[in-house]
């Protein structure tokens, strides 16, 4: 009896960690592929509840990549003026925009920005942190640690993101097809 009893604690104890893990993985659709984002809900709380909160609402499907660097990063996330299935979509104003939200507070932590993470675009106030994003390229962006909101990191695909159209902005500029919790 004991043994069975045992046995129902550990299975509850693994279906539960799943399901909590899994709260925090996104899927970013690209064009040659989906990419799969472990969020950080524990060093970035209002930053991650923000991006699910857009991303679940359909605000970032269609938004185009704004401003990719080679060998540096590309950017995302503008709501307002880069999303380019809306009348308000102007390229020459894309990475201009936000959502109608209000801006973040920053919450800066100690995680790097290496290859694949994901960290919150803002003006020089450390508080402006609203809707845009970037994915960095490679391991050479430490300058920007403790100063940008680390909120996620890439975990399978980034061959995809590393595909994405550069410019500043691409005359034809790659866009997120949907983003969504899985």
């Amino acid at each position: 009896m004991n043994r069975i009893l045992v046995n129902i604690l550990i299975l509850f104890f693994i279906m539960t960690n799943q399901s909590i893990a899994q709260e925090n993985i996104m899927i970013l659709k690209l064009k040659d592929g989906d990419v799969k984002i472990d969020l950080f809900e524990d060093v970035a709380p209002n930053h991650v509840k923000r991006i699910k909160e857009l991303a679940d609402s359909g605000k970032y499907d269609n938004v185009v990549f704004h401003r990719v660097i080679d060998g540096f990063m590309a950017q995302t996330g503008d709501v307002q003026y880069g999303n380019s299935s809306n009348d308000s979509f102007d390229l020459r104003r894309a990475g201009t925009g936000n959502s109608d939200l209000p801006n973040l507070k920053e919450e800066f932590n100690d995680l790097p920005h290496v290859r694949g993470t994901l960290s919150m675009a803002r003006t020089s106030d450390p508080n402006s942190a609203n809707s845009q994003f970037f994915i960095c390229f490679n391991d050479k962006a430490s300058y920007l640690d403790r100063q940008y909101t680390v909120f996620g990191k890439v975990i399978e695909g980034m061959e995809f993101v590393d595909n994405i159209k550069r410019g500043e902005p691409a005359s034809d500029p790659d866009k997120i097809i949907s983003f969504k919790s899985q």
